[in-house]
């Protein structure tokens, strides 16, 4: 008898942090015990060679605006893939619940990962009602931070028996300190990175990312101490709408060439082992990838005081945590690493220590296995 089939169905498979946390999942859970579909609602990008080569990637695309029909297609594609468990993750796909009902997936089971882009406070009626219209036809509420946990409990009143919370986990081996530390990934910079103290970030740049609360920061940082510019470099990592706002900041302050922003990359191991501090500077966030991925490279975090953070960074020991939206407090931050080189290595050996012990991948796999074994194995049978 074949495993039993999981299809994960997130909007579009692209670089960004569920997306990873997702093909992590896929290629370390054994594949004696589960196959696994992924189906699209607004296609994919090369991210997908990523996958496992036995791994279809499937899209069934929603029309801009209102698309009724999309739910029907959905149920004709699950009445045909016959999976065992339908797995959703956030807002985008929690409709797809019905399909699945209706085309009689037997384990549905939806993943919370982060605000919505509308919702950064899971504050909108809307959005409290759909998921409380919702939540009967889930199986199984998965979380990745006590945050969405108590949204789900509190606010959508969902049964505590239906949710659980699995905190991402990093891959420690592929995301380590580098040996011999190189920047040889910078060499399109335009700043000579030795010497420096390379402030970076990886990420979609998009609002709920807020890197222009980070490019503001570094221009108050120099502008407050000119010396400095002889002494730091920003890299910020990702494409999106405030890459623009971005260097146009940079280049208005006369510091653009002590910043490198070349869009979206797939080396971001090479990338954080060329950092000294990462920064994430959020206005909402779930269980941040990024984040993991810097601490298991002995990286300290500056992070958003939102969401999932204070979960992953503790505060004076492993980084530091600031307001959001708050240039001068990011901005003391990375001038105490700045000042402070044996804090800087201190911290990020803990951050190190953290993320193999508490945050590892394995420990991450281990527990949607053993959900999805308890739910979907009997069923299987």
């Amino acid at each position: 008898m074949e495993p039993p089939l999981i299809c994960h169905l997130i909007y579009r498979l692209d670089y960004g942090g569920l997306e990873n946390g997702l093909v992590n999942l896929i290629n370390s859970l054994p594949p004696d015990r589960w196959r696994h579909k992924i189906v699209t609602l607004a296609g994919y990008s090369d991210f997908r060679q990523r996958l496992r080569d036995d791994v279809e990637v499937i899209d069934c695309p929603k029309q801009a605006g209102q698309d009724p029909g999309l739910y029907l297609r959905l149920w004709k594609l699950l009445r045909t893939m016959k999976p065992a468990v339908l797995h959703t993750r956030n807002l985008s796909t929690l409709e797809a619940q019905a399909s699945a009902w209706l085309a009689g997936v037997p384990i549905r089971i939806h993943g919370e990962h982060g605000h919505d882009v509308h919702d950064l406070d899971n504050s909108r009626q809307r959005y409290r009602l759909m998921r409380k219209a919702f939540a009967p036809l889930v199986t199984q509420f998965i979380t990745v931070s006590r945050l969405l946990e108590d949204y789900l409990l509190q606010d959508i009143h969902v049964p505590r028996i239906k949710v659980a919370r699995i905190c991402n986990g990093v891959d420690t081996a592929r995301f380590q300190p580098a040996r011999d530390p190189a920047r040889a990934v910078l060499a399109e910079a335009p700043f000579d990175a030795a010497g420096r103290l390379v402030i970076g970030t990886i990420g979609r740049m998009q609002q709920v990312k807020d890197q222009i609360t980070l490019t503001r920061a570094f221009i108050e940082l120099l502008r407050a101490r000119p010396a400095l510019s002889e002494r730091i470099a920003l890299v910020m990592i990702g494409d999106g709408p405030l890459r623009a706002q971005a260097t146009a900041l940079l280049t208005e302050a006369g510091c653009a060439d002590l910043a490198w922003l070349p869009g979206t990359r797939g080396d971001t191991p090479a990338l954080l082992n060329a950092f000294d501090v990462f920064v994430l500077p959020s206005l909402a966030e779930g269980i941040s990838n990024t984040i993991l991925e810097a601490m298991a490279t002995g990286l300290p975090v500056i992070a958003t005081d939102v969401g999932g953070n204070p979960e992953l960074v503790l505060s004076g020991q492993t980084g530091a945590l600031v307001p959001r939206d708050d240039p001068a407090a990011l901005a003391k931050a990375l001038a105490a690493y700045v000042d402070d080189p044996a804090m800087l290595a201190r911290h990020g050996q803990a951050a190190r220590a953290r993320a193999c012990g508490e945050l590892s991948l394995a420990r991450m796999i281990g527990q949607y296995d053993e959900i999805y074994a308890r739910h979907a194995l009997g069923a299987h049978r």
